[in-house]
């Protein structure tokens, strides 16, 4: 129960001012989850998307989504 998986996790861009996830399942359903900010992940995952890297999860599904790079950071400790 509340498990993660240490397999390599779908790493996506967001598109410009996107919030949901709009990943399909293999029946074609949209996921729609949240995407939330994703400060602690382990480090598998940091191995792969690097160290203090601005990175969002969906809350159901669990796939990573990496900002849109047309947009500034959301944080403002980012920004240049």
């Amino acid at each position: 129960m509340g498990e993660e998986t240490t397999a390599t996790p779908k790493i996506k861009t967001r598109k410009p001012k996107q919030r949901a996830c709009d990943e399909k399942d293999e029946k074609g359903k949209l996921c729609a989850g949240h995407l939330k900010r994703w400060y602690d992940y382990p480090k598998e995952v940091a191995e792969v998307i690097g160290l203090k890297a601005e990175i969002y999860r969906c809350e159901f599904c669990k796939t990573l989504y990496r900002p849109d790079p047309r947009q500034q950071p959301q944080s403002y400790t980012l920004r240049n």
